[in-house]
This record gives structure tokens, C-alpha cells and sequence, in this order.
């Protein structure tokens, strides 16, 4: 009998993790889009003549398509379902690079550029709370961290290829991940908790016991999930300043500040002109440390997706947070002291210690804990216009960072490298007072103890 409830536990596991990787596609698809305009930069500029101004238009699109794609995602999420958005996404995302690939100037670059923002404008809320919606909870904190190491492994995949392919063959390479998912979403379960929503009861048990193993007895889940989604329904539709009403204000607070903190941090800026930051600090070339950086992302968010679901949301915040300030503020003094031409051999060194602390530190929880907490807060009635408010945010935050960055080095390294450093210290106190733990706990159980 045991042996028959390890095979049951062992066949819905694996249904659970075909649709996860199906679904994590979309995040690697994600990876790709933001990848794909540092290494082509100077062969697209050269190719087909454009200027500094056209080419930043081109790289800086691709933020307004994800902005637009976050204020419907969750609409969109919520009106044809989950795998009806992943669908679209990946259509969309495809018609992108095709755009991109048989480009002859800057307008089909443009109109590219716009749809694939658009594509991982809501490819970054669907994937993780489809994931949330179809995992047990003792593995939905790991699983949905794969999404943010799908992001980055797209995006070092797209950095590497950059240096061997041309740019019109990298364009091609990134309708890959699309194709893929295309395929896989036939194989794979709707979101049961999206079914039991729109009442289609008999699809709804059907997809949870395919999740959960045919001999599963999945009863309680059922009906937890359906007592839930019928106290909901009970409330009207939620409208975006709906979410400002008091029993929404906990989640919402929780999700668009944990987004600002990580934007804030300055993840963006320091990650996008890495090379150059490198350079600034007094290094003869940004390659060396701009390898390290790249090989670093990897590996270690996948050991913030192991220690997610055994050590907790918070601590892994609190911790990620806490290396990310010591990182800053060691590279802000990196910068000051070579303002004051001291220890002119080490500020280098210096830099680039803080900067890799930084990222590690980032990779481990902060990258990846916002979006597991996003998919896991919202009750689902609110859950398509907060998430797309979290996800906005998230995007307006990452252009703002990315648009400044240039403009406050200009102004002061040091002063750049402190504020970001001042943010970081921020997070761990708003952590500390506001962000509840969700490990080990059933999406109902959280709404609920939210609520009191």
C-alpha cells in the first residue's frame, strides 16, 4: 500500500512539473527578450544604419510593450484562463522576432521590439500564478521560484549566443521557447482554482485529480477550493480602486512595496551596464567581471528555489536584502575612495567584490520571492487587477531605474551605489514589520489569515 501511494504521489508530481516546465518557457522566453539587445547593439546599429537615438528606441520599446502587457495581464488572465494567455503570449511573442528578423530599418524593429514586450509583459504574471494555482503547497515556493531562474538562464543563454550568432539568427533562436510552450500547453491541465472561478465544475475536479494522481483522494482540496472561490463571488467584480478598500490593503501593500524594493535596489541599472560600472571603477576592461556576474545568476537562484520551501519568504528576503546593501555600500565606497585617490589598487577589486555580493544576494531572494508572493497573496476575485498593478509597478519601477542609472553615475557613483544601498537596508525592515510567512500554507489558508 505504500509503495502504491508513492507511485500515486510519484504520477502527480510529474504532471505537476511537465506543466511547470511547460509554463517556465515563458519565463525563459522572458529571459531571452531582455538578452537580446546588449549583445547586437553594434552589429543591428551597423546593418541597417541607425542611430544611437534609434537603437535606444528599439532596446528601451521593449519596457512600454511590458507595461501594457501588465496593466491587462490579469484581465486577460482571468477572461480566456491561464493557458489561453499563455497561448497568446507566446503568438504574440513570436510574431515579434519574426518582425525583428526580416527588419530593414528601425519601424519593424520598433513594432518587434513592442510585441514581444508585450508577449513578457504578461508572460511575468501569468507564469507565476499558474504555477502557484496547480502546485501542493509544501512545493509551490521552490516551483514558482523557477521562474525567476528561467529568467535569467534566457537571458545568459541570449547573452552567450549574442557573441557566436548573428543578430537576425538570434532573433529566430528566440521563437524557440514559444514553440515549445505552444506544444506543451497540450499536454497540460488548466489552473483548477481558474475552472472552479468561471464554474466549470466537472472540468475543475478533472484537472485537480490529474495534478493530484488518479487514486488521490482530493475531496478537502476540493471543496476548501470551492467554499473559497464561492465566498469571493459572493463580493462584486473588483475594479482597480476596489483594491484600496480595506480588506484588499494588506496584500496590496505587501505586493507593489516588495516590487519598488526590488526595482529600487537598483537591479536594473547595475545589471544592465555592468561592463561599464566595472570600467568607471577603474578597471582596464568590464569583460572579466561582467562573466562572473553572468555565471553567478544561475546557480545561485537555483539555491534560492531549494531554500525556499524549507527556510521560509522572510528569511530568505531578510537575508538577500542584507547582502544586497553590504554590496552596494561596499562598491559606493569603492567609488568614494577613488574620488579621494586612496587605495587607488584596491578600488577596483573593491568594486567588483561588491557588486558580485550584490547580485548573489539579489539572486537568492530577492529576484525570485516577490513573484512567489505576488502568485500567493491576492485572493483569487482580486487577483487579475492587483496583479496587474504589482506587475506595473514592477515594470515602471525597472524603467526608471534603467533610464536614471546613466544620469546618476554622471552625477556621483558614490551617491548612486549609497542610495541604492539605502534601499536595500529599507527592505529588511518592511520585511520585518509588514511581509507575513506563506511557506507550508494552502492559497486558501493565507487569504484567510490575511483577512483577520
Amino acid at each position: 500500500n505504500e509503495k502504491d501511494d508513492g507511485r500515486i504521489k510519484r504520477g502527480s508530481i510529474e504532471v505537476v512539473l511537465l506543466s511547470t516546465f511547460v509554463a517556465v518557457c515563458g519565463s525563459f522566453e522572458f529571459g531571452s527578450c531582455v538578452g537580446y539587445s546588449a549583445p547586437t547593439q553594434s552589429a543591428i546599429r551597423e546593418d541597417l544604419n541607425l542611430s544611437l537615438a534609434e537603437y535606444s528606441m528599439f532596446g528601451s520599446i521593449l519596457t512600454i510593450g511590458a507595461m501594457i502587457g501588465a496593466i491587462t495581464s490579469g484581465r486577460v488572465a482571468d477572461f480566456i484562463g491561464r493557458k489561453g494567455a499563455l497561448r497568446t503570449s507566446a503568438c504574440l511573442c513570436i510574431t515579434g522576432w519574426i518582425a525583428v528578423y526580416i527588419s530593414r530599418g528601425a519601424l519593424f524593429l520598433d513594432i518587434g521590439r513592442f510585441f514581444t514586450g508585450y508577449g513578457i509583459g504578461v508572460f511575468s504574471y501569468v507564469v507565476p500564478v499558474y504555477i502557484a494555482e496547480i502546485t501542493p503547497k509544501d512545493l509551490r515556493g521552490g516551483l514558482t521560484t523557477l521562474n525567476q531562474l528561467m529568467i535569467v538562464t534566457g537571458a545568459s543563454v541570449a547573452f552567450l549566443l549574442g557573441t557566436v550568432l548573428s543578430w537576425r539568427s538570434l532573433a529566430a533562436t528566440g521563437t524557440l521557447p514559444c514553440i515549445v510552450l505552444l506544444l506543451g500547453l497540450f499536454f497540460v491541465p488548466e489552473s483548477p482554482r481558474w475552472l472552479a472561478k468561471v464554474g466549470l465544475h466537472k472540468e475543475f475536479k478533472f484537472a485537480l485529480q490529474k495534478l493530484r494522481g488518479q487514486n488521490t483522494d482530493i475531496s478537502c482540496e476540493a471543496a476548501e477550493i470551492q467554499d473559497n472561490i464561492e465566498a469571493l463571488q459572493s463580493l462584486p467584480e473588483t475594479k482597480l480602486f476596489d483594491l484600496f478598500q480595506r480588506q484588499y490593503m494588506g496584500p496590496v501593500i505587501i505586493g507593489v512595496g516588495l516590487m519598488i524594493f526590488q526595482q529600487f535596489g537598483g537591479i536594473n541599472g547595475i545589471s544592465f551596464y555592468v561592463s561599464e560600472t566595472f570600467v568607471s571603477a577603474g578597471m582596464a576592461s568590464g569583460k572579466v567581471g561582467t562573466i562572473a556576474y553572468a555565471c553567478m545568476q544561475v546557480p545561485i537562484t537555483l539555491v534560492g528555489a531549494i531554500l525556499m520551501d524549507k527556510s521560509g519568504r522572510r528569511p530568505l528576503l531578510m537575508v538577500s536584502a542584507t547582502g544586497a546593501f553590504v554590496g552596494c555600500f561596499l562598491t559606493g565606497c569603492s567609488f568614494f575612495l577613488k574620488d579621494l585617490h586612496l587605495f587607488l589598487e584596491w578600488t577596483p577589486i573593491m568594486a567588483v567584490a561588491g557588486v558580485l555580493i550584490y547580485i548573489a544576494s539579489f539572486s537568492i531572494g530577492m529576484g525570485a520571492v516577490p513573484w512567489v508572493m505576488m502568485s500567493e497573496i491576492f485572493p483569487i476575485n482580486v487577483k487579475g487587477a492587483a496583479g496587474s498593478l504589482v506587475v506595473l509597478v514592477n515594470w515602471l519601477g525597472a524603467w526608471i531605474v534603467s533610464y536614471t542609472f546613466n544620469f546618476l553615475m554622471s552625477w556621483s557613483s558614490t551617491g548612486t551605489f549609497f542610495f541604492y544601498s539605502g534601499f536595500c537596508a529599507a527592505t529588511v525592515l518592511f520585511v520585518a514589520k509588514v511581509v507575513p510567512e506563506t511557506k507550508g500554507r494552502t492559497l486558501e489558508e493565507i487569504h484567510t489569515s490575511m483577512n483577520q
